[in-house]
């Protein structure tokens, strides 16, 4: 502060730049605000989406016993292994506040049973179907827990650079804005003094 030249210029530019910190601040700490918002509705998602898959998991789980027990764990692994895997699935990108998170995209349509009825019974027809609604299930609290995680990442470096405004720059720029002003006042006032006796002296 003390190599700064305490002139208008300065004044002027010190003016602006702490104006500039103050909006930015603003701009960080709404942005920070927002962010934490859409992350507290979707830990409430995560959440909710957890209480399905451990209850699909439950469901799932005792519809693959009924089918061992009815058809025998062997007949059962054997046609789980005719399944083919579900691969109509894309990762595509999306944006909120300016960070990318991944959307899981994936056809609703109903897939077709690729394994005969011969040597099948409705309790593996039911574990495959629930098998494949657990699956779904996963994917979105996969991508909802990996939004968490990046609007969290960028939470927090918006907090530090907001911290950063507050508590750094905007204190730096007023403490400067100051000391100029109080310079140029001082000057002013000397300034002043220093014409009011040139002219006493001019009238004696």
């Amino acid at each position: 502060m003390n190599q700064l030249a305490p002139t208008k210029a300065n004044l002027i530019k010190a003016k602006s730049m702490l104006t500039f910190s103050i909006k930015g601040f603003e701009l960080l700490d709404k942005k920070r605000n927002v962010l934490i918002r859409e992350m507290m509705g979707l830990v409430a998602r995560a959440e909710k989406i957890q209480e399905s898959i451990d209850k699909m998991f439950s469901e799932t789980y005792q519809a693959l016993i009924n089918a061992n027990i009815t058809m025998g764990s062997n007949t059962v692994e054997e046609i789980a292994m005719s399944i083919p895997k579900n691969e109509d699935i894309k990762v595509l990108p999306k944006s909120i506040m300016g960070v990318e998170i991944p959307v899981i995209s994936h056809s609703d349509n109903v897939k077709p049973v690729t394994y005969g009825f011969f040597r099948t019974n409705a309790a593996l027809d039911t574990a495959v179907t629930k098998m494949s609604e657990l699956q779904l299930l996963i994917y979105e609290l996969a991508e909802v827990e990996n939004t968490v995680y990046r609007l969290a990442v960028e939470a927090k470096k918006t907090g530090k650079r907001a911290n950063a405004l507050d508590k750094i720059q905007i204190p730096k720029f007023k403490e400067v804005t100051k000391y100029i002003e109080e310079v140029l006042e001082e000057k002013e006032r000397e300034d002043f003094f220093r014409l009011k006796k040139v002219k006493n002296k001019t009238k004696r």
